[in-house]
């Protein structure tokens, strides 16, 4: 991407063809999670924010997606999220096999409800 897109359907529409459907999908899993969010691009991707607050980024790359600002304070979910961990705050799924978008919501919703904690 040469330039900032203006929206996320922008940005979904400029990434690989392989990446498009899954960022969706991504998309869907996070909003379902996270009613009243809204979505904006910051640092060039995605971004989705919740009571003024962001909340989670997303990118879509050739072989990979990924999500950003992750951390971990659940144990139970960290221990699923533990195979797509990139670095510390980044879990990264291969577009090569199948996205667990149920992980996506689930983290979503605990990432919500750490900020009330």
């Amino acid at each position: 991407m040469a330039e900032k897109p203006a929206s996320v359907q922008a940005y979904i529409a400029a990434c690989p063809v392989e990446a498009q459907p899954v960022l969706a999908g991504i998309r869907a899993a996070i909003l379902a999670a996270a009613p009243g969010a809204t979505e904006t691009i910051s640092y060039g991707m995605p971004t989705v924010a919740l009571d003024g607050r962001r909340l989670i980024y997303y990118a879509g790359w050739r072989r990979h997606v990924a999500l950003y600002t992750i951390g971990g304070k659940d144990a139970d979910l960290e221990a699923e999220l533990a195979p797509f961990r990139a670095e510390k705050d980044t879990v990264r799924f291969p577009l090569n096999h199948p996205v667990p978008y149920d992980l996506i919501e689930r983290l979503t919703r605990a990432l919500i409800a750490a900020r009330s904690a």
